[in-house]
């Protein structure tokens, strides 16, 4: 057997064609969805993740606002941010990246993002909603992604196994929660796996949906996946690779190769899930918008 590859550039760009329309439609009424993203620190990484996300605002025909800090910017400076952005009738979407230097306390940062736009869905307000199902919850970007990959690829989840490995609160936790609700995408049983889970590989291999999401590079065997399971993988990590010019190559949390031998369907690193993060991140500004009025 050899895995369907699931595109998530071109689901991405469908998903992002779609959206612009509804800009256009905004922006005809006086609304034109306006994000705001606020990175502290000079991490390579993040920068990257910042620029292609204004990119992709700006080529929905959305408002782009990119504010860069230094790393030893003030707590104080930062919240008085955040503040200003609430207020500001442009902005509809406002996400601060992470992680934040030592010196600021994160999780008064996010608390202090207003829920209404709190386009990352990390508020305690939008979590608990999410969790109650409650549709005008803003849903993490990342697990919102997948739902969407799972949708527009024709994967049922209605009554199959869904193994997610990882329980973090941006990835693990929220995509359990949407993987079990009575919607689209949902309906799934769901089982959550962590470094403390017992016989790791005999619960993945029970798996009709297995999403890798632990950060652990290639750590997802071929002995791990069912045959016919449906894969995702969440993971970018960089592994030392002198072969490449830049000493490294990208890897997921899955053994793409020997993986793709068994699987039915599965994600590639990169080109999977990352680009889906970037669209759920422009939806949810746009619903944002529809909402704020």
């Amino acid at each position: 057997m050899t895995a369907r590859i699931i595109d998530g550039t071109a689901l991405a760009k469908g998903l992002r064609a779609e959206l612009a329309l509804d800009v256009r439609r905004l922006t005809a009424l006086g609304r034109r969805p306006g994000l705001a993203a606020v990175l502290v620190g000079d991490d390579p990484a993040s920068q990257s993740y910042v620029r292609s996300k204004g990119r992709a605002c700006e080529e929905a025909g959305m408002l782009s606002r990119t504010v860069l800090l230094p790393a030893t910017t003030p707590e104080v400076e930062l919240l008085a941010l955040i503040d200003q952005l609430n207020v500001d009738p442009e902005i509809h979407g406002i996400l601060v990246q992470l992680p934040l230097p030592r010196q600021i306390d994160t999780e008064r940062v996010l608390l202090r993002v207003s829920p209404m736009k709190d386009v990352d869905g990390f508020h305690p307000i939008n979590v608990g909603r999410l969790v109650l199902g409650d549709p005008k919850a803003f849903r993490p970007a990342t697990p919102w992604g997948i739902i969407q990959m799972l949708l527009r690829e024709g994967i049922e989840t209605k009554g199959a196994h869904a193994v997610v490995l990882g329980r973090s609160t941006i990835v693990g936790r929220p995509l359990a929660n949407l993987l079990m609700q009575d919607a689209p995408g949902g309906n799934a049983t769901v089982t959550v796996c962590h470094s403390k889970t017992r016989d790791l590989p005999g619960v993945t291999r029970t798996a009709d949906i297995l999403i890798a999401a632990i950060g652990r590079p290639e750590f997802v065997t071929r002995e791990m996946v069912k045959p016919g399971a449906v894969v995702l993988d969440v993971g970018i990590n960089r592994v030392d690779d002198p072969s490449k010019p830049k000493g490294y190559r990208l890897t997921g949390d899955v053994a793409f190769g020997p993986v793709s031998e068994v699987a039915s369907a599965i994600t590639p690193v990169p080109g999977g899930v990352g680009p889906m993060t970037i669209a759920m991140v422009l939806k949810n500004t746009i619903q944002a918008a529809e909402m704020l009025g």
